[in-house]
């Protein structure tokens, strides 16, 4: 079991000091109107979303999910006011079929066989997981306008330039002393990757006070929610420092929670 956690979650909190939520009743028995495939995955809408597109290629997915056994058995849980970032080759190859169908704010049931487990159910038994797609994160590739600030980016007095990608739903913005919880993917300017949290699977959490200087300028002017681009020259990033990326960074950030 304790690989089917690893598959399915990457190392979640204990649910012990989470409220569980109470199993389905048709958790062992799928309802008639549920959508059966002729592959055994079995599926329900439980909600329809709001959004219009769906996976594609290599996007992750950010989820918040219950898994059962049949029996009843709370084998994970994700509870509100929290998510994972979940690559597709990561979950279960049933589970994410049924995750490509959904759209964002979408939640369905998904009663998932062994022949569907790649190894990690027992034979003849089954994982029911219900799942809400919160949205859809594209596999972070090379920006266009990584080699330079575009026009239409804003600069501060700093020389940092920034341009948001997505307007966040929070109002509070971060201060130096603040901690933060983000996603972000990191290139220097001929476009090459040197960092990614999406790529781990993992966001991380830090002080502003103890990063580099273009980041706790940046992450102050960002509202949770929000995706921003920003252009730290070499002054505000690592400047000569050996062993770190050299000259003007470009990062794409994701402020998902401020503390």
């Amino acid at each position: 079991m304790r690989k089917l956690l690893v598959v399915l979650a990457l190392a979640l909190p204990l649910f012990a000091a989470i409220e569980k939520p109470a199993p389905p009743a048709d958790l062992a028995k799928p309802p008639a109107d549920a959508q059966r495939l002729e592959n055994g995955l079995v599926m329900k809408k439980l909600a329809d979303g709001k959004g219009t597109g769906k996976l594609q290629g290599d996007d992750f997915a950010r989820l918040r999910y219950t898994v059962w056994k049949a029996d009843g058995t709370l084998v994970q849980h994700v509870p509100n006011g929290s998510s994972l970032l979940i690559a597709q080759n990561k979950m279960l190859p049933g589970w994410a079929m049924a995750v490509k169908e959904m759209v964002p704010g979408e939640a369905r049931r998904v009663w998932i066989p062994a022949s569907l487990g790649a190894g990690k159910i027992k034979e003849g038994e089954m994982l029911v997981i219900d799942t809400e797609l919160l949205d859809i994160i594209p596999y972070p590739k090379t920006p266009e306008d990584v080699a330079a600030p575009p026009a239409d980016a804003i600069k501060t007095e700093s020389g940092l330039a920034y341009k948001v990608l997505r307007p966040g739903t929070g109002t509070v913005h971060p201060k130096r002393s603040s901690t933060v919880v983000v996603h972000y993917s990191g290139w220097t300017t001929d476009g090459k990757m040197f960092d990614s949290s999406i790529l781990r699977g993992q966001s991380i959490d830090f002080s502003l006070d103890g990063v580099i200087k273009g980041w706790t300028e940046g992450l102050q002017l960002m509202v949770e929610g929000e995706r921003t681009r920003f252009w730290i020259p070499a002054h505000l990033a690592y400047g000569n420092e050996k062993g770190k990326p050299q000259g003007m960074l470009v990062f794409d950030v994701e402020l998902m929670n401020v503390r």
